[in-house]
């Protein structure tokens, strides 16, 4: 594991001179010089720098076509379809009842953009693009979810200056809207679904956070873990057969509690899997757990809700109780960005929340009463980063 510095940070960020600026000020203008490109353009050996950086840019300008390419692949089936047996162009119309002249653009975009790949006799099979979709239906959930992003940013400077009225994202996801929270013990019909609705979608997406954890972190030391905001139970479903000697809580609105007690239900282990229905901006979490996790939830809302969940999460631990926080984190200065640019505008349209740093996170967890702060090495960073912390100490005031 690895130990940050908090103060690190300002100091990296000090390092930029004015001399240094004052260079790459006569670079920028250089690289904008139209007489430079067409230099760059003719001489063999800069060449290929320049149509790299155009093809790059082409990519930037292109990226929204390239989403729905994918999005139409997947509503359409075609990768799960040739993920059976490649198939021919006509036979793939038969099946999504497409004119062929239509389907052929589609599919020749997806070989393009390597979705799919193209096999003997003209047949169509996966492309090692595809296969990752094909094979995970939390992927699918994902971009199909998508949709509904793509449609808040139709005007993105309308959504960073505010004005605009809360977005179709906003309304997708229940715990970011105020007046559901003010009304979140209502059972009509509408309210539960949009609880299902967006407790069906973390489920599915819950995997890849899920298999990071269990590649990075030992739950041998612990007896008793809580998850708080847990949804419907999908990580210690997955938790109570990797680690079977854990007695497990969830903690979660009521709506969403009671859909994770029948899936304890459903999956037998209810004798060592209970949901508690509460909120941690005003109740008190359940006593009893060595390990609390907290996942995927802090980047959803804002740092005053953070800080109070943080907060929670202490005066329930034991002294030398552990909080393990996993969620996508954004990067430091001095780092090279993995899902930044999307995650940044994503929260912005789910109308709360934001991408923080590791150090960010840490600094939280430090105020809340935390030491012994770690950032736990895992497989795959972009996906989600994990942090740990410990209790030391009594209640933290």
């Amino acid at each position: 594991m690895k130990t940050l510095d908090l103060a690190s940070t300002a100091q990296r960020m000090g390092r930029r001179t004015p001399w240094r600026d004052s260079l790459e000020a006569v670079w920028d203008r250089m690289m904008t010089s139209t007489s430079l490109y067409r230099w760059s353009v003719s001489n063999p050996l800069t060449r290929w720098i320049t149509q790299r950086r155009a093809r790059q840019v082409f990519d930037l300008m292109a990226g929204f076509v390239y989403s729905q390419v994918l999005l139409a692949c997947v509503r359409l089936r075609i990768l799960e379809t040739v993920a059976e047996r490649p198939r021919t162009l006509e036979e793939l119309a038969q099946l999504t009842n497409l004119p062929v002249a239509g389907l052929q653009r589609l599919l020749q975009s997806a070989l393009a953009l390597r979705l799919l790949d193209l096999r003997s006799e003209g047949r169509y099979g996966l492309g090692a693009l595809g296969a990752p979709v094909a094979g995970h239906v939390g992927i699918r959930a994902m971009i199909e979810h998508h949709a509904v992003l793509y449609q808040d940013m139709q005007d993105p400077v309308a959504m960073l200056k505010g004005t605009e009225q809360p977005g179709a994202m906003s309304q997708y996801w229940p715990y970011t809207i105020e007046e559901q929270n003010a009304q979140r013990a209502a059972t009509n019909a509408a309210q539960a679904e949009k609880f299902s609705r967006y407790s069906n979608l973390m489920s599915a997406s819950q995997p890849f956070v899920v298999d990071e954890i269990f590649a990075s972190y030992s739950f041998e030391e612990h007896r008793c873990v809580l998850d708080v905001g847990g949804g419907q139970g999908t990580f210690l479903g997955r938790l109570a057969h990797h680690a079977k000697h854990l007695q497990l809580q969830l903690f979660d609105l009521p709506e969403v509690a009671a859909l994770a007690r029948a899936n304890f239900e459903r999956q037998g282990i209810a004798d060592r899997a209970t949901a508690n229905p509460g909120s941690f901006l005003e109740d008190a979490l359940p006593r009893g757990a060595d390990l609390v996790t907290l996942i995927r939830v802090a980047h959803d809302h804002p740092d005053a809700d953070v800080k109070t969940a943080l907060r929670a999460i202490y005066e329930a631990l034991p002294v030398g109780g552990t909080l393990l926080l996993a969620e996508p984190m954004a990067q430091e200065p001095d780092e090279t960005p993995h899902g930044d640019a999307y995650f940044h505008f994503y929260l912005l349209a789910m109308g709360a929340g934001r991408l923080r740093t590791a150090r960010e996170l840490m600094a939280m967890m430090a105020e809340a009463g935390f030491s012994n702060l770690e950032l736990v090495p895992n497989p795959m960073p972009l996906q989600t980063q994990i942090l740990v912390g410990r209790k030391s100490q009594g209640l933290h005031l």
